[in-house]
């Protein structure tokens, strides 16, 4: 399973490309409004950072033509290329659009997925990644991961090309358990994913080596 960062904090994303092996980062509105500027100001930093990895962006508009004018002007703007990914989510609107954006050369990202069903029409739609909300699911008895492992287990039998792109995260343990269901991404915040890289265990054995060491590791280096 690969990682996405799932945030728009610049601070944030500088830190993860410095260490953590990032894949690309994703955005929606509502990251774009927790960081009080606008996606014209966000849109170029997160350009230069994320350099060739993946950056999915949220269409904001409610038709499906006008989701297609938004996601060409963007890639023409920025100058984005086959790393970008319209996010674009599964209503009526969205799923018409999907095929159109595909028809520009534009990859599309399915988002707002809470079904199976509804992340087979997207891949059937030619969407390339499809984002099921797994707390969002947990949240009302839906059983999250549950989902995801249903999403997958349909992908891989009907031999669709679509990746699950896996999203909305509370707890590290939701996050290890899309993966154990056959998640090929999954797309987490700054603070889940300082939590999964780290254990309190590992810090207490770094500390026991670095004492153990003193004295005894005298080559140069």
């Amino acid at each position: 399973m690969i990682y996405l960062a799932d945030t728009a904090n610049v601070e944030e994303l500088e830190k993860l490309f410095n260490y953590f092996p990032i894949a690309g980062v994703t955005t929606n509105p509502t990251i774009i409004a927790a960081e009080g500027k606008s996606l014209s100001k966000i849109l170029p930093e997160m350009v230069d950072l994320v350099g060739d990895k993946m950056l999915h962006v949220q269409m904001i508009s409610n038709k499906a033509s006008d989701m297609v004018r938004e996601a060409i002007a963007y890639k023409k703007k920025y100058g984005l290329g086959d790393n970008y990914f319209a996010k674009i989510p599964v209503t009526e609107e969205g799923y018409k659009a999907m095929p159109l954006i595909k028809a520009q050369g534009i990859n599309v990202t399915a988002t707002a997925i809470f079904t199976q069903q509804q992340a087979l029409v997207a891949s059937r739609a030619g969407a390339d990644w499809v984002a099921p909300y797994v707390n969002r699911l947990d949240n009302i008895s839906s059983h999250g991961i549950e989902v995801v492992g249903n999403i997958v287990e349909n992908i891989e039998r009907y031999g669709l090309k679509t990746g699950v792109l896996a999203a909305s995260f509370k707890t590290v343990d939701q996050v290890h358990r899309v993966s154990m269901v056959g998640s090929q991404a999954a797309t987490i915040g700054y603070e889940i994913l300082e939590r999964l890289r780290s254990h309190p265990m590992t810090d207490m054995s770094v500390q026991t080596f670095e004492q153990d060491a003193k004295g005894l590791y005298d080559i140069e280096f």
